[in-house]
């Protein structure tokens, strides 16, 4: 097992159960119990979990956002899946809207790869576009950087979305079912969003299957406005049924 994998499973049983004991994370993946606090110890370095005697326990409360270093974690070969698809539907040439979140990282690493002109909204995103020069044209918003989160928010990020066009916008999110359309954790970032999807021509969402049929917190937009969905195969087969009748095209990697 990889160190990425591992370090994926150990955060997923955490979260999961609430905590984890040395022993039993050394069990589950094989390691020794020296590596795992190895494991653990990075893991609370980048805010993912909580290292306690003799193992670690989630940092998440109960409906809480989980925070972005905990989410790069998980998933990664179906947000990278995702985000290849996604890339394929975006043409040389376009502008994109990137919007913040892990996925969206994932599509801003193949998009920095491509002749097109890319704004992010996340702090993450905007350091691996600018990082090293490529056939990308990187736009940068104004705007406040949440607190960990680095996604950004704020009059000054709406009024660049508000002076700008853009041929796609690429959206995550925290909840979608047919019913009460694209939702978020964060009133900042639903507005952000909002913004985004009225200053776009086409609305892709990148979402896994995990996050259809869940409504968050913060109403986005209702799921007739989303042109597009690229999800994963454990998608809910009643609510991909669902936004279909809506409108939405379904795409499942």
């Amino acid at each position: 097992m990889s160190n990425a994998d591992r370090h994926g499973l150990i955060t997923k049983v955490v979260r999961d159960s609430g905590g984890a004991t040395v022993q039993e994370l050394a069990a589950l993946t094989g390691a020794s119990e020296m590596t795992i606090r190895r494991d653990l110890d990075t893991l609370a370095a980048q805010g993912v979990l909580e290292r306690v005697r003799g193992g670690a326990r989630t940092l998440l409360l109960r409906g809480e956002e989980p925070p972005f270093a905990l989410r790069a974690h998980e998933a990664v070969d179906t947000k990278r899946r995702i985000a290849a698809a996604i890339s394929a539907l975006v043409a040389d040439g376009e502008s994109v809207l990137l919007d913040s979140g892990t996925t969206c990282l994932e599509v801003a690493r193949l998009l920095r790869e491509r002749p097109v002109t890319v704004m992010p909204l996340s702090l993450q995103a905007i350091h691996l576009l600018g990082e090293t020069p490529g056939p990308a044209t990187l736009m940068v918003p104004g705007g406040r950087p949440r607190a960990a989160e680095g996604a950004l928010t704020g009059p000054l990020t709406l009024a660049s979305l508000a002076a700008l066009r853009f041929d796609t916008a690429v959206i995550g999110c925290c909840g979608l079912t047919a019913a009460d359309g694209l939702t978020a954790y964060d009133l900042d970032d639903a507005a952000v969003k909002k913004a985004a999807i009225a200053s776009s021509r086409r609305v892709i969402v990148a979402a896994d299957g995990s996050k259809l049929g869940h409504t968050a917190y913060a109403h986005v937009a209702p799921a007739a406005l989303l042109q597009t969905l690229v999800t994963d195969t454990t998608a809910p087969a009643d609510e991909v049924a669902a936004l279909e009748d809506a409108g939405a095209v379904v795409q499942a990697v």
